[in-house]
């Protein structure tokens, strides 16, 4: 039927109707009468549709399959002879669907199993039986599914028989501009109706800017990777540099020989580790640093007795893939000892290592290392377990114990184990120790440099995260592209649910918040100063307190931000202040403090701004610097705290504080994109950034839009009312 649009267009003419009548009466698909209605639409208000839902069954595949061959009791029935079969015989001769249909005939009364004969034999029960169940998917098929019983048609969706398919229908009216004849509207200007003017008064089919387009082709990350970057994102924030870890083939030398692993070590051994075979030896090692290693295997050295064996250059020059990537840290080690001037190293690699392995549900031949090293001097086992249990805090892993091993090229070693409360158990998650004298002092590094070491796995963590059992489903031929497509990002997560982890969170940032105030109620309380008590009142005025604050800015990114609160600050202290332009710059900046009258000696609080040639804006208290604008801020108001309740940070609750450092953090990206974007996000929801009142948060943002003129209409409206919150709260 071509022309449906107008059919249905006819039959508006006297009535309203349904897609679903329109389909039975024109004999067509509902989907196509959908199109045709869809397409009237685009015409205007020709039409006026309503959309309503309603939900049908419908046979699956597999209920289809029962209507043509009869379901699988019937089918298993027919399939025992009058004086029997054998079970495992007759199971096979059902195949797949066997095990259902024998369930079901038991469940039915229709047959019974003797085992007199020691093999099951299956008999018949009844003479003959009624397949019901055909009867009803062929009722339900020809639409006539009122007459079967819901029980039933509940069964037959749990067995999969049966879909309960939700069907969109529409409704159709005349509309406003309702006519019979339809006019193609052009859905395109072309060169023609420009030439002749027509364009101005064609009706141009408007655009559908909802429309989706069509889905691009993209790349997705395999989950090894996304955890992978987790850990390296932990590994840099604890600030180690990547070691250079793409070298899979490596010498026996820098695979053992210089981690002083002796060359009869099992794990040398072909059963192993796999050599390789072309070519199949190197000579790409420092001669002196050679014979050096020799010398401390065969005959000791540097406090050691060494092996006692005659070392051999032969073995050492055996090329394999390497087994850890440890060969790199020797490496790494090995050309920082060359340096003239030793350089305290913190080094780490995330990369693939190669044994010779049983392939089985948990190993691999070839599988993903972490490491890392950390290179200085003085450094003792205290400081290796520190650094260790600092990693696995950022992982989330807060109960780590640490059990003495043995390894050929640390002492002492230790491994790692973490309570895994799945398990309800301790178990091993990494290996760790002090590089060997024997290992470090041959490459040359100064006497008294140290070398920790820590690695665990990466296929083992990443498991763990994404409910993988079977290792061969993460990495190798079999795995499902599917599986790596629609596996989320990694984020590592403390134990616990979402809630208890914001409890956790939100509770340590309290305790770290008292810890920092008892500390600044003390120190000011031994100058002569009282801090003020819990109920936000000050017991006595200050005596004999003072503190210099210096402020160092550069004049193109002026603290806006310190007139705030240095007008708060003023009320509660008496405060000193001065400007000053360093040499190295050529112009101050805009803002500077008011000079007041108050000689410095008499002022409790000295407050010294000098713009300078610096890249960030830096608070220097005593031996401490403080970095950044949005750290100022939180210092200041800290100081404020201890006289009043200013309702700008701490003294705000919990869950509002950790909303203020939100902001804080992300206005840490200081350009004007993120700034203004910011900004105007937070203003389109609320009527400050962090709630219904201004917080820190809205004077380092008033700070960062004045430095950088942002301005709106919502911007500007914003700004009057943080300063006359301030200015009206304040007095």
């Amino acid at each position: 039927m071509q022309d449906l649009p107008s059919f249905i267009l006819k039959e508006l003419v006297t009535r309203e109707t349904t897609s679903l009548k329109l389909a039975e009466k024109f004999k067509v698909d509902v989907q196509r009468v959908v199109g045709a209605i869809k397409s009237l639409e685009a015409l205007g208000d020709v039409i006026s549709t309503e959309m309503y839902q309603c939900k049908k069954w419908s046979l699956s595949a597999e209920g289809g399959e029962v209507l043509q061959e009869g379901s699988h009791e019937a089918r298993l029935f027919n399939l025992v002879p009058s004086k029997g079969i054998e079970q495992p015989a007759l199971m096979t001769l059902c195949g797949a669907w066997g095990k259902i249909g024998f369930s079901k005939a038991m469940s039915a009364g229709w047959i019974k199993i003797d085992k007199s004969k020691g093999v099951p034999h299956v008999l018949r029960k009844v003479d003959s039986i009624t397949d019901n169940i055909v009867s009803n998917l062929a009722l339900i098929k020809e639409g006539q599914g009122d007459a079967v019983n819901d029980q039933l048609k509940t069964e037959y969706r749990k067995r999969k028989l049966l879909e309960e398919v939700t069907e969109k229908h529409y409704i159709l009216r005349k509309g406003a501009g309702f006519t019979t004849t339809i006019t193609k509207v052009p859905t395109e200007l072309t060169p023609e109706m420009i030439s002749s003017g027509s364009w101005k008064t064609t009706k141009l089919k408007p655009y559908n800017l909802d429309a989706l387009g069509m889905d691009t082709g993209a790349g997705c990350l395999h989950p090894l990777l996304k955890v992978r970057s987790e850990y390296r994102q932990i590994f840099l924030e604890m600030g180690f540099s990547e070691m250079p870890a793409n070298n899979f083939v490596e010498s026996s030398f820098w695979n053992f020989d210089a981690l002083f692993q002796p060359q009869q070590h099992p794990a040398r051994d072909a059963h192993d580790t796999f050599f390789i075979s072309d070519p199949a030896t190197s000579d790409r090692f420092p001669t002196d640093y050679k014979e050096r290693v020799e010398k401390v295997h065969s005959e000791g050295g540097f406090g050691s007795q060494g092996y006692g064996y005659k070392w051999k250059v032969e073995e050492a020059s055996k090329n394999l893939l390497r087994t850890h990537t440890t060969a790199v840290s020797a490496r790494m080690l090995y050309k920082a000892a060359q340096q003239k001037t030793f350089v305290p190293q913190k080094l780490f690699s995330i990369d693939r290592v190669f044994r010779n392995e049983t392939l089985d549900a948990t190993h691999l031949a070839e599988f993903h290392q972490i490491e890392g090293v950390v290179a200085d001097y003085g450094l003792t086992l205290g400081h290796c377990i520190g650094v260790i249990n600092t990693f696995f805090l950022k992982l989330g892993i807060e109960k780590i114990r640490f059990k003495p091993a043995y390894n050929p090229y640390t002492e002492p070693s230790m491994e790692i184990f973490s309570y895994h409360e799945g398990l309800a158990k301790w178990v091993e998650i990494g290996n760790s120790g002090m590089f060997r004298p024997e290992m470090l002092l041959p490459m040359g590094l100064p006497v008294g440099v140290n070398v920790i070491g820590f690695g665990l796995s990466l296929e083992r963590p990443t498991m763990i995260k994404y409910k993988i059992d079977n290792i061969r489903d993460l990495v190798g031929h079999k795995v499902d592209l599917h599986m790596v497509n629609r596996n989320p990002i990694c984020r590592i997560d403390k134990s616990g649910d979402a809630e208890e982890r914001l409890v956790q969170m939100l509770n340590k940032r309290y305790d770290k918040i008292e810890d920092k105030l008892e500390f600044l109620a003390k120190k000011f309380k031994s100058l002569g100063f009282n801090a003020r008590t819990s109920a936000g009142q000050t017991n006595s005025s200050p005596t004999s307190y003072s503190t210099d604050l210096v402020l160092r800015a550069h004049p193109d990114r002026p603290p806006y931000s310190l007139s705030v609160l240095l007008g708060l600050l003023s009320k509660q202290f008496k405060v000193a202040t001065s400007t000053f332009t360093h040499s190295s710059v050529n112009k101050p900046g805009c803002v500077r403090l008011p000079e007041t009258d108050l000689s410095r000696w008499s002022a409790d609080l000295r407050l010294t701004l000098i713009y300078t040639d610096v890249n960030e804006t830096t608070l220097v208290a005593g031996s401490t610097q403080i970095q950044g604008e949005g750290n100022l801020c939180r210092h200041l108001v800290r100081l404020l705290d201890t006289r009043t309740n200013t309702n700008l940070y701490e003294t705000r609750d919990l869950a509002e504080i950790n909303q203020i450092d939100a902001v804080v953090d992300r206005l840490g990206d200081t350009s004007k994109h993120n700034v203004t974007t910011t900004v105007s996000g937070l203003l389109s929801k609320m009527q400050f950034l962090a709630g219904n009142k201004p917080f820190l948060a809205d004077i380092l943002a008033l700070s960062l839009c004045e430095q950088m003129k942002i301005t709106s209409p919502a911007i500007n409206a914003w700004k009057c009312r943080v300063k006359k919150y301030l200015q009206d709260g304040q007095n």
